[in-house]
C-alpha cells in the first residue's frame, strides 16, 4: 500500500494534565477532524469529574467517539478499544475527515497505531471462577504470584488488584500453552499515515498541575459522583472503580480515612501515573515532542504542530 493509499491519523499523547485536550480542540476544529477518546476510563458513563471529561459545550465542537459507551460494571479491553478505533479511524477518513486519538493511555494506543495482535483465546467461565476463588482464598498476590510465574512481561504490567486482568492471562495461558504477551506482538511500522504529538512540561509544573486539577475536582463534586456511584451498586472490586480519584475516595466515604488522606493519595497516585505515562510514550521514536511548560513556548509549539500537519495532509487549517 502506497504512502497515498494509508488511512490518516493524528495522535495526540502525554501525561495527564499536561494540556491534551484543548490542544486536541483546537487542531480539530481547524483541520476538519473527529476525536477519538485514547482514554481507558473515559468509556464509563456516570464517571467524568475523575476521568476529566471534556465539558459538553466543548464536546460539542467537535465530533467525539468512545466516550460514556459503557456502564461502570461492563467489561472493557484493549482488545475492544483496538478493533472500535480502527473501525472508527477507517469511517472518519471516508467521510474526508481527519481522526485524532486524544488520551494518555499508552497501550490502548499503541495497540491501534501499531497493530497489536491480541490472543483471540475463547473464554472458559468454569476456568475463571476456579482463578477467582482462589484469588477469594489465598489473595490477590498469590493470583498474581502464579500469572508471574508462567507470565512474567503480563505480571509486572499488571497490578495485582486488577483481577479481572490478571484472570484473563491465566486463562489465556492455560486455554492456549501461549502466554499474553506473546500474543501482542507489535508491527515495527504503522500502517497509518501518521502524525503522533507528544506533550511534555517540566515535572514541578507538570505535578503542580497534578495536585490544582485534583483539588478542583474535588470542588466540583468527585466526592458526590463517586458516592452515586457506590448508591448504584458499582463496587471497589470493578476495574473501572480502581479508576484514579475511585479508589482512593471509597475508603473515605466508608469512613476509612479522612478526606485529606484522601486527596494527598489522589494526588501522589496521579503523579506516579504522569511518571509511567511518559516512561511508556517516550519508547514510541514516532512521537514529535512539544514542551509546553510557559505560554510563550507553548503558542509557538502549537504553531509548529498546525504547520506540520498542514504540510503532512496537503491541507491548509479552516480559519
Amino acid at each position: 500500500m502506497t504512502l497515498q493509499q494509508r488511512e490518516k491519523l493524528v495522535v495526540i499523547i502525554g501525561p495527564t494534565a499536561v494540556g491534551k485536550t484543548q490542544l486536541s480542540l483546537d487542531l480539530a476544529q481547524q483541520f476538519n477532524g473527529e476525536i477519538i477518546s485514547g482514554d481507558s476510563m473515559q468509556v464509563y458513563r456516570g464517571m467524568d469529574i475523575g476521568t476529566a471529561k471534556a465539558e459538553p459545550a466543548e464536546l460539542a465542537l467537535v465530533p467525539h467517539h468512545l466516550i460514556d459507551i459503557k456502564n461502570p460494571d461492563e467489561e472493557y479491553s484493549v482488545a475492544l478499544f483496538q478493533e472500535s478505533a480502527t473501525r472508527l479511524i477507517t469511517e472518519i477518513n471516508q467521510r474526508e475527515r481527519l481522526p485524532f486519538i486524544v488520551g494518555g493511555t499508552g497501550l490502548y494506543i499503541e495497540s491501534v497505531t501499531h497493530r497489536f495482535q491480541f490472543s483471540q483465546a475463547a473464554q472458559d467461565p468454569e476456568l475463571r471462577e476456579r482463578l477467582q476463588r482462589l484469588a477469594d482464598a489465598e489473595g490477590v498476590e498469590a493470583l498474581h504470584a502464579r500469572l508471574a510465574d508462567v507470565d512474567p512481561i503480563t505480571a509486572q504490567r499488571l497490578h495485582p488488584n486488577d483481577v479481572k486482568r490478571v484472570i484473563r492471562a491465566l486463562e489465556i495461558y492455560e486455554s492456549t500453552g501461549y502466554k499474553m504477551s506473546d500474543f501482542q506482538l507489535r508491527a515495527q511500522h504503522s500502517p497509518y499515515d501518521l502524525v503522533m504529538i507528544g506533550l511534555t512540561m517540566e515535572r514541578a509544573v507538570l505535578y503542580e498541575r497534578i495536585n490544582r486539577r485534583v483539588e478542583l475536582m474535588i470542588e466540583a463534586g468527585l466526592v458526590e459522583e463517586v458516592r452515586g456511584l457506590l448508591d448504584k451498586g458499582y463496587d471497589a472490586s470493578m476495574v473501572s472503580m480502581q479508576g484514579l480519584g475511585y479508589k482512593e475516595l471509597i475508603p473515605y466515604l466508608y469512613g476509612e480515612i479522612t478526606l485529606e488522606k484522601a486527596i494527598n493519595d489522589i494526588q501522589q497516585r496521579t503523579r506516579h501515573f504522569a511518571k509511567r505515562q511518559l516512561s511508556w510514550f517516550r519508547r514510541i521514536p514516532e512521537v514529535q515532542w512539544f514542551d509546553m511548560t510557559d505560554p510563550a513556548g507553548q503558542a509557538k509549539s502549537v504553531e509548529t504542530i498546525k504547520q506540520i500537519l498542514a504540510g503532512k495532509f496537503q491541507q491548509l487549517p479552516n480559519i
